[in-house]
């Protein structure tokens, strides 16, 4: 089976909005084994549309579509579905139930716009939408099948998995497992060195997908329809060897993530995290919270920008700043010092640098930031340099002060 993604708006065409639904629908494709024949971009019109149209159903077996459905006038996408499958608009009270009942949980009054965005094409089958008024649609053509889905992300993702991914599985011919294997420490090339001699004797395939100071692993294996239990017994036994390779630089396992790895060390552990940030402007603390039940293991944050700040409040000593500077092993072991007893937590990581792109010098050039982990017992210290812009390394220095605050944790 392939598929083709069509994602629709005229905001997406110029670069106003990043087009993220079509990378992650081909993302949801690819673990279920489908392979991505096409992905098109159409404007609000529905010429635009209808052309897109026709180039898809002649790649694919499988069309998703996103965008366009709203209530307003430039939404042209029922508008076109309706003249490509034929047949006319019939009112849908199921979806007018549901859009009253979620205004009026909200006090707000229903528009004759979204009434009129009930009426639906009566040759597509209805997906529910719980996040939004505007419901997916299945359609079937000439032994081909279509599915038209909000644009709004979170909407999308509810109707891909719960109204698309499910009847995609029950029609495959094709058994598709993989397993992400998550790294930070090391290179793509060096991972590649170690892995590559392994895999020499598996038939799998591997992917390196690196990333802002970390490197994903997807090692896959395709069959057909009623070998789920060999294609999986290929994978762990390709799997195994290669985590055994590399188990220093591993944090964690397909939807994991590093804030969520160090999460669970620090809940294991019994311990209280606290950050201390200067060039990070608060971004640390921003992964570890984003990490639902981070109040379990994480006591706060002081961000540190100014010198005043890491003097006043985190005890960094006025001499340290005009000796050593801001950036310096010396001034990070302080802010860690005054932070484990500021924030009443057990572990404390503290960074400061530069990130551009301005203030750097021969001595100290723009990404230089050091990093530091520790306890009342023990500090680890580490000076990196990010050669990127100033937003690149911010989130270098995030991931790596995680990832030494993994191995401070796995030592310990």
């Amino acid at each position: 089976m392939k598929a083709s993604i069509i994602t629709i708006g005229d905001e997406i065409l110029i670069g106003q909005i990043v087009d993220t639904n079509a990378a992650w629908m081909a993302a949801q494709l690819s673990e279920a084994g489908i392979l991505l024949a096409s992905k098109m971009t159409a404007g609000d019109d529905k010429k635009s549309i209808l052309t897109a149209l026709d180039r898809a159903f002649h790649d694919a077996d499988l069309i998703l579509m996103t965008g366009g459905l709203g209530p307003t006038k430039d939404d042209m996408t029922k508008t076109a579905l309706l003249e490509y499958f034929g047949g006319g608009m019939v009112f849908s009270q199921q979806t007018y139930d549901r859009i009253e009942k979620l205004f009026v949980k909200r006090n707000i009054p229903i528009s004759e716009a979204h009434r009129q965005q009930c009426y639906l094409p009566d040759a597509a089958e209805i997906i529910v939408n719980e996040m939004g008024t505007a419901p997916g649609m299945w359609f079937e053509k000439d032994g081909k099948s279509l599915c038209s889905m909000p644009g709004v992300p979170h909407e999308m993702k509810y109707v891909m998995m719960h109204g698309v991914l499910p009847r995609v599985a029950a029609i495959s011919d094709v058994v598709y497992r993989q397993k992400t294997i998550h790294t930070s420490g090391i290179g793509e090339s060096q991972l590649a060195d170690v892995i590559e001699p392994i895999l020499e004797s598996h038939p799998v395939s591997i992917a390196y997908l690196p990333s802002h100071g970390a490197v994903r692993l997807r090692l896959s294996k395709v069959g057909k329809a009623g070998e789920e239990a060999q294609v999986e017994d290929t994978l762990e036994s390709a799997v195994a060897p290669v985590v055994e390779a590399i188990s220093q630089y591993i944090y964690g396992y397909d939807g994991e993530t590093l804030e969520s790895s160090v999460g669970k060390l620090l809940l294991q552990k019994g311990l209280m995290l606290g950050t201390a940030e200067s060039c990070t402007g608060g971004y640390i603390a921003h992964l570890i919270t984003s990490v639902a039940g981070a109040s379990r293991y994480f006591r706060g944050s002081i961000v540190a920008y100014n010198n005043d700040v890491k003097e006043s409040i985190l005890g960094v000593e006025l001499k340290t700043l005009e000796e050593c500077g801001a950036v310096s092993e010396e001034t990070v072991r302080e802010m860690v010092a005054g932070a484990l007893p500021v924030l009443g937590c057990d572990i404390a990581i503290a960074v400061s640098g530069i990130s551009g792109p301005g203030g750097g010098s021969p001595a100290k050039p723009v990404g230089t930031v050091w990093v530091a982990v520790g306890s009342k017992e023990q500090v680890m210290v580490k000076k990196y340099l990010f050669v990127k812009d100033r937003i690149l390394n911010i989130k270098y220095t995030a991931v790596y002060a995680l990832d030494l605050l993994r191995k401070f944790l796995t030592a310990r």
